[in-house]
């Protein structure tokens, strides 16, 4: 049976695969597709040897011609009849080539362009997040050799709009481990977004090869844009929990501290920790989401003559205490005045550094209110301020009150407010 006829086994009845036009640039590079196949076929441990076999004799630029004796001596920890296997396998698949008057091998041009695209993927694959890093490699690579792919952009748009998608569940949660464990995300592929930025701002300056690229390239700058102002997001969203934060009695420790500790338990530390303080255990029923919709009517119209009810235990005897007003953090008034009095623009760095690095996070973080129209009552002297922040995407040296770098970025007297 030939490949075709096996592939219409696949399709509905009366379609051929030349009808189908996703699969037209496949059938084109059927020869690049059947080394891969070579490459790859079989279990995990002949495939690393296949890998292991031809990038040695990739690596070798400057002698690409290797003697029978020469491949024996070099991979000597390979079993002899093993090394011919995997040496006939990459010959009858070309890719590798043998010369018979020369009597050496030579890596084939599909096994060299086998072995440069596993390279380029190999050096992102010990980068953290450095997805982002490897689609903007690929499209700087295609561009410059005017080879830009439109497939290369709509991954890179794909995988943006992923991150943005998780960004905005950790903020419609509302829980501060979600929002900083997606904090500290975003702190991780900034990079590759600043690095995929720079792409794109050269292919926006050379053109691009067609509409669809172009739309392509107008959404992805979008997206970066997007996601650049999720950081300010999440600082507001953090210090809005950090002022909503209940404090357990008057020992300054926080529920949030105490979530957290929890979750740094293991189930058997939790289950001493539980021992003997709960005279019921729930019980936790498990329902499928299709059996559950399936059944719901029927849930709430049958009678339930064996329900379990359960009850809380009784409270224990606890030392009961007045709840104290909580004031606002000194920092908050101070910033306020300090801003109210100005007389001319100031650098953000003059105005939030200065004690420690948590006072200067926290007077960084208020900045963010500036301007904002729904704000606790404490923050309203604040955003009411007629001043504007302005930032650009270079890095201040500070190197003082622990704080070495910060954003640049100005505060702006807005016009009338100068006098």
């Amino acid at each position: 049976m030939s490949g075709h006829d096996s592939l219409a086994e696949f399709l509905a009845p009366g379609i051929i695969p030349e009808d189908v036009p996703q699969f037209f640039p496949l059938f084109e590079a059927r020869a690049q597709i059947a080394a891969m196949i070579a490459l790859f076929r079989g279990g995990d441990e002949e495939v690393l040897v296949r890998l292991v076999v031809l990038r040695e004799i990739g690596l070798r630029a400057d002698a690409p011609d290797w003697s029978p004796r020469e491949l024996e001596s070099h991979f000597a920890f390979f079993a002899t009849a093993k090394l011919n296997t995997v040496l006939s396998r990459l010959r009858e698949h070309e890719l590798l080539l043998w010369n018979a008057e020369q009597r050496v091998y030579r890596l084939s041009s599909a096994g060299r362009m086998m072995l440069a695209a596993l390279s380029n993927l190999l050096s992102f694959s010990t980068e953290q997040d450095g997805e982002l890093g490897f689609y903007a490699a690929q499209i700087a690579a295609g561009s410059a050799v005017g080879k830009l792919s439109p497939e290369a952009l709509a991954h890179l748009l794909a995988r943006l709009a992923e991150l943005e998608s998780e960004f905005e569940q950790a903020i419609t949660s509302g829980s501060e481990f979600r929002l900083r464990s997606a904090q500290n995300k975003l702190e991780s592929v900034q990079q590759w977004m600043n690095k995929a930025n720079e792409v794109m701002k050269n292919l926006g300056a050379d053109g691009f090869p067609d509409d669809a690229s172009w739309r392509l390239a107008q959404e992805i700058g979008n997206r970066q844009s997007r996601l650049d102002r999720m950081s300010s997001i999440f600082q507001r969203e953090l210090a809005a929990i950090a002022r909503q934060q209940v404090h357990l009695s008057q020992g300054g420790l926080s529920s949030s501290e105490l979530a957290g500790w929890l979750k740094n338990l293991t189930l058997d530390e939790l289950a001493d920790l539980a021992k003997n303080q709960l005279a019921i255990t729930p019980e936790t029923t498990f329902l499928l989401p299709d059996v559950m919709l399936d059944n719901t009517e029927e849930f709430f119209e049958r009678e339930q003559p064996n329900k379990r009810v359960s009850i809380l235990p009784s409270p224990a005897e606890i030392e009961y205490i007045h709840d104290m007003p909580i004031e606002p953090p000194p920092q908050l008034a101070a910033l306020t005045r300090m801003l109210q009095a100005l007389q001319q623009n100031i650098s953000v760095a003059d105005a939030v550094v200065g004690g420690d690095f948590s006072s200067a996070s926290y007077r960084l973080s208020l900045l963010t209110f500036i301007g904002e129209q729904n704000v606790d009552p404490d923050l309203a002297q604040l955003a009411a301020l007629p001043l504007t922040l302005r930032w650009s995407d270079e890095l201040s040296t500070v190197n003082r009150n622990e704080v070495a770098t910060l954003s640049h970025g100005e505060i702006i007297l807005e016009q009338g407010n100068t006098e």
